[in-house]
């Protein structure tokens, strides 16, 4: 049985691995001065904007603690979720690295609220405190939730009303725009978002994401302007100076196309040509789906569901000892205590390999181990 840990377990996805074939032809100038990468250049604009800027990096975490310091300054503060990937899973990396001190708020779904934002106003031109500068929103959440367009829309007013940029932690920002059923640009650009972690390794790719500096032009702000101006300015130095910078970027802007690009061969979805990230997406949240279903299908409490599906993700509780008999057959994590200390929650994520059999075989095994 395949695990159900992680979308970062899956394979890369064949297309992906064809365009890195592709790719690796000849000779290309280094560093990012490759055609793959002004092709990646020229896609990101068609679909976030005229002014918007691509730069590949490593991984997901550089995007987002490079995101976070070309939005900032060294005595600034980020204001996050608590469950925030940038707060819980990155090993300091904002505080080690980019020198800046998370302010969390208490997230009961994952999804960080107006009010979170406007509760450090009174912080703002204190010396004794680190200055919010940044709103960092994970989308989809830590949780599995997802904002929904007016959501983002008010936070983002919110924090430019404060002077605060705003930054899309977008390793599964494919899952929410599929659950939603709109385009990328819809949950970043068109909401005012500043900048943009734009995730490939969890949706199919192979390694690599993309730091993306909205045009100022769609900024909602003479301030939001400026301040991307100024990030498109310092991402290229932050880049290079912590270690994100590949040599042979074209691998890296080659899955990125991948991703990006509407499929040659038509695939198609609700009779329109769809892209990779999307079908992807669209796959590993239908597996989500089926499986929340197959075990709310088993009609027990000694398995509950306990947060909404939105994404890939699906948390329940159940007996420790149960989930411990089923970890023999498969991988998945603990992610807290469950209701009584016998219990457990755990969180079960699917990918864009998941196949309906998958879900099938996992949910006869954990109605086994009950």
């Amino acid at each position: 049985m395949p695990p159900f840990g992680s979308d970062n377990y899956a394979p890369t996805h064949p297309e992906v691995l064809a365009a890195i074939a592709a790719a690796d032809h000849g000779y290309a100038v280094a560093y990012g001065d490759d055609p793959w990468t002004a092709r990646l250049a020229d896609r990101v604009r068609e679909l976030f904007g005229a002014g918007a800027t691509a730069f590949p990096v490593l991984n997901g975490t550089g995007a987002n603690v490079i995101s976070l310091m070309a939005t900032t300054s060294r005595w600034a503060g980020v204001v996050a979720s608590d469950v925030a990937h940038v707060n819980t899973d990155e090993n300091g990396a904002p505080e080690r690295v980019g020198g800046l001190k998370l302010l969390t708020r208490h997230a009961t779904d994952g999804r960080i609220t107006v009010a979170d934002v406007e509760a450090w106003a009174g912080e703002l031109g204190d010396v004794h405190r680190a200055q919010p500068a940044v709103l960092t929103l994970t989308q989809a959440t830590e949780l599995g939730t997802v904002y929904r367009v007016e959501e983002l829309r008010a936070l983002v007013e919110a924090a430019h009303a404060l002077g605060l940029a705003v930054h899309v932690d977008g390793s599964r920002l494919a899952n929410a725009a599929a659950f939603l059923g709109v385009e990328l640009r819809a949950l970043t650009t068109d909401v005012g978002v500043d900048i943009v972690s734009l995730g490939a390794a969890k949706n199919g790719g192979m390694l690599g994401e993309a730091v993306v500096v909205l045009g100022p032009d769609d900024a909602p702000t003479p301030g939001a302007a400026a301040a991307r101006r100024a990030a498109a300015e310092a991402v290229p130095f932050l880049r290079k100076s912590t270690m994100q910078l590949a040599s042979k970027t074209r691998y890296v802007s080659a899955q990125l196309l991948a991703m990006l690009d509407v499929d040659p061969t038509g695939a198609t979805s609700g009779g329109e040509a769809r892209p990779l990230w999307w079908r992807n997406a669209s796959a590993a949240n239908a597996a989500a789906a089926r499986l929340r279903a197959g075990v709310e299908a088993l009609g027990t409490d000694a398995v509950r569901v306990t947060r909404p599906t939105e994404a890939n993700a699906v948390f329940a509780t159940l007996p420790r000892a149960a989930a411990d008999r089923l970890r023999t057959q498969t991988r998945f994590y603990d992610w807290a205590d469950g209701e009584t200390p016998d219990r457990v929650e755990v969180r079960w994520m699917c990918s864009w390999a998941t196949t309906e059999a998958d879900v099938d075989g996992f949910v006869r095994a954990l109605a086994e181990s009950l």
